[in-house]
């Protein structure tokens, strides 16, 4: 199952593990680490995470889930720099130069590494040229911390400014079938530089990931965000759509989801946003759909784009450290 991402032949399939911490939802630390193991096992190499995902909570247990494995069938992708509140919300970013360093140590002792594959700021800092942010990086990339540089949640142009000053390996972006905005101006600036893109999101949060239907959803479903929740009936009705589809197809309307992500070139990793084995297992049978032509197209003006109610992940910015007002 491997990807031919940016030349680094990692999996097709990535694995998101902040679900697994208990600040973004009731986890269980025995079935998420049973969870990484099945994902490593079953040649899931790219485990993503971030440093702020539960104050750290989440690099540990992913450093306790390695033990075991060589370090080489993981590929471990951290975020840095969410200043978090005790309350476990996000107020703040920190991605100056001089505390890259400090972040890093960290990471890897919470991981219990020497080195990480592909580490990113969380966001950018209007009042820090991303130049300055990512030659901090490349210091480290040249110290052997760090083999590869990402970011996530940018525009083409700061893309291409990072890329100036040290070759970028991936992109971070929310990419499904409820947001392909990264198709006008991302996804073709990556392409040209030769950047990977490593997809979030890519069920649209839950709306996409469970049987919906307009009788049985429960609008105040956690899993479903508020800016879905705030026009369920108009949205649902395109899932329903979908799920038509997906019958024919005999899968669920998720595996179909990935497996039209999947469909969109090998650039491009989905995330996995499982945090039990039983769901890893499901999504990975995306990996057996195949999609014509004509499935594409049809699942294309199942949910076009000018139908779909209400926006998406918030887009935030930074600007030194807080969010503008």
């Amino acid at each position: 199952m491997e990807n031919q991402t940016n030349g680094m032949g990692l999996s097709r399939l990535g694995l998101g593990c902040g679900r697994m911490s208990n600040a973004t939802g009731d986890a269980d630390r025995k079935e998420s680490i049973a969870t990484i193991h099945a994902a490593l096992d079953a040649g899931i190499s790219f485990i993503n995470t971030a440093d702020f995902y539960s104050s750290g909570h989440n690099e540990m247990l992913i450093g306790e889930a390695l033990k075991g494995y060589r370090r080489e069938q993981a590929y471990i992708s951290v975020k840095f720099g969410g200043l978090l509140a005790p309350n476990g919300s996000m107020y703040g970013l920190d991605v100056r130069p001089l505390t890259v360093k400090n972040y890093l140590t960290y990471t890897l002792k919470r991981l219990n590494l020497d080195y990480i594959d592909l580490y990113q700021p969380a966001r950018i800092d209007l009042s820090i040229p991303v130049e300055e942010t990512i030659g901090a990086i490349s210091d480290m990339v040249k110290a052997g911390y760090v083999r590869h540089i990402g970011l996530t949640q940018v525009g083409a142009e700061t893309l291409r400014k990072a890329q100036a000053i040290h070759p970028i390996a991936m992109v971070e972006s929310e990419y499904s079938l409820f947001n392909r905005k990264i198709e006008q101006d991302i996804l073709p600036t990556a392409r040209e530089l030769g950047i990977g893109v490593v997809a979030f999101g890519t069920l649209a949060h839950g709306l996409l990931g469970g049987n919906w239907s307009k009788n049985k959803v429960d609008v105040n479903n956690t899993r479903i965000p508020l800016y879905f929740k705030e026009n369920i009936d108009s949205n649902l009705s395109l899932v329903e759509a979908l799920s038509e589809i997906a019958i024919e197809k005999q899968v669920t309307v998720s595996q179909l989801a990935l497996a039209w992500m999947l469909s969109k070139g090998e650039d491009i990793m989905p995330q996995i946003g499982a945090r039990r084995v039983n769901q890893l297992q499901e999504s990975m049978k995306s990996l057996e759909v195949k999609l014509s032509d004509h499935d594409i197209k049809r699942i294309e003006e199942a949910i076009p784009e000018h139908a779909i109610a209400g926006g998406s992940f918030p887009e935030i910015h930074f600007k030194n450290g807080v969010i503008p007002r």
